[in-house]
Formats: structure tokens, sequence, C-alpha cells
């Protein structure tokens, strides 16, 4: 049993949630409670060894939401996984927030395809931002890096050639494994806080209005574990130290010169 119950936990936004996966099924608690998650991510996660019966020593690993998002929300989170895992001498295999986002995505017939642009509202007038593609498995790939600025400048993905023909932007490019067209004609899919605070800026910068837009999806534990399975499986696990929170910037506030100038 210890090698096949793993817990999951990410508390990177407002959500605070915490999953278990024991033998392929799942149970999870999720709060939305921003400015209570270390209040909260504790009792959550002994809520669920109770429910499935097991204790602590039962876990085989730990899947934590390494951010970006909220610096003491990714800092939490990071620090219980670290904790339990060096308590317990388990694997740690963080899993990017943007992506436990962009999994929930819909991923039925009329969806499939879609490229999922994934954004948590960063404060400050910007947003996390990430885009990917479904994979074969039904899981999801990063197609470019993960970024933050301000929602009105951002510019979606390119592929080399149209980067060329478009002098002066400066787009992350896509990655090698990309489509090799880029992402030009294809649908959007945009999940996440950022779309609710920032949708007139966004939606001006995609090529198209997406054909799927839910502003008020975070990222949650259950799709944290979704990832981190298969890295598991591959025993692709981390000592605890080597799991490091992302935060994409290094500030947390405006000062009042910057907030006069926007």
């Amino acid at each position: 049993m210890s090698n096949l119950a793993i817990l999951a936990i990410d508390t990177a936004t407002e959500a605070c949630s915490a999953a278990l996966g024991v033998d392929g099924h799942v149970i999870e608690r999720s709060e939305i409670a921003p400015r209570r998650h270390a209040e909260l991510i504790l009792p959550m996660i002994e809520s669920l060894l109770a429910e499935a019966r097991l204790s602590r020593r039962d876990l085989g690993g730990i899947a934590v939401g390494r951010g970006p998002g909220a610096f003491t929300g990714v800092r939490l989170a990071i620090s219980v996984a670290q904790g339990l895992a060096l308590g317990l001498d388990l694997p740690v295999v963080p899993v990017s927030s943007l992506a436990a986002l962009a999994i929930d995505a819909p991923d039925d017939e009329a969806h499939r395809g879609n490229a999922i642009l994934a954004v948590i509202d960063a404060r400050m007038g910007e947003i996390y931002a990430g885009v990917f593609q479904r994979t074969t498995d039904g899981l999801v790939e990063a197609i470019a890096d993960e970024s933050v600025g301000p929602a009105q400048t951002w510019i979606r993905p390119r592929n080399p050639d149209e980067a060329a023909a478009e002098s002066g932007t400066h787009s992350p490019g896509l990655r090698r494994d990309a489509p090799p067209s880029g992402l030009r004609g294809v649908r959007w899919s945009v999940v996440g806080s950022g779309w609710d605070a920032h949708r007139a800026a966004l939606a001006a910068r995609l090529p198209a209005a997406p054909v799927f837009a839910d502003g008020a999806r975070y990222p949650q534990a259950r799709a944290v574990l979704r990832l981190a399975a298969p890295r598991f499986a591959r025993g692709e696990g981390l000592a605890p130290e080597a799991a490091l929170p992302v935060y994409l910037r290094d500030k947390v506030a405006l000062t009042l010169e910057e907030q006069r100038a926007r």
C-alpha cells in the first residue's frame, strides 16, 4: 500500500486543495479561501488520510503545485511538501500550477485539439500565462515557456517564421516539439482567474475569440496528482530539497511611483 498512495497539494491561488490517490482512486478536498491556506492545508491532508484509512507512513510520494502563483501560497505548498517528504523519506514531484489549470480545460470532441491558454491573475495588472496542448494520453504539455507580464502586452507564442515577420515583438518562442505551423489558425480554450481579471486585454491579444473560456477555474490538487502520477511511475521523483518553487517574478507589490505610472 505504501508505494501506491500519492498525496498532492496546491495552494498557489485562492483555491486551497489536497488530493490523495490510492490504487487509481482519487479523493480530494478543495476550498476557495484566500489567506486561510496555512490554516486549512494540514487538516485537509489528515481528513483525506482518515477517509482512506491510511496514515502518513502509508504514503509513497508527494506531488506539489510549484507555482507560479501567490508568493505565500507557493511557498506554503513547497514547505508542506518538503516537510512531509523529509520526515517520511519520500520523493517529491513538483508540477506547474499552470499545467494543473490547463489540464482541467474541456477535452471533449468539441474542444480536442484546442491550444490552451492558462492564465492566473498575478495582481499588479499582470498575469502568469502558459500555453499548452493536449497529449495523446490526455495530459498536457507546455509548448512555450511560462511568462509573467501585463495582460495588455501579452503576445501569443509564435514560430520562428512568424516572429521574423513581426520584428519588434518580444514574444516567447514555441518549443521545438510544438506544432510546426505554430499556433496560426488553431482554436483556443482559456482557463483561469486571469481571464476574468483581464478579459478585454487578453481577448484583444488572441488571434480569434476563444471557443471556451472560464475565469472561475483554479489549479486543483487532483490535477497536480494526475500530472505527477506518470512521473512517479517512471521514477522521476526528486529529493525534497530539490523540489523548488517557481515564482517567475521577484516582487509582490508596486512602489508608489510604479503605481502612478500605470
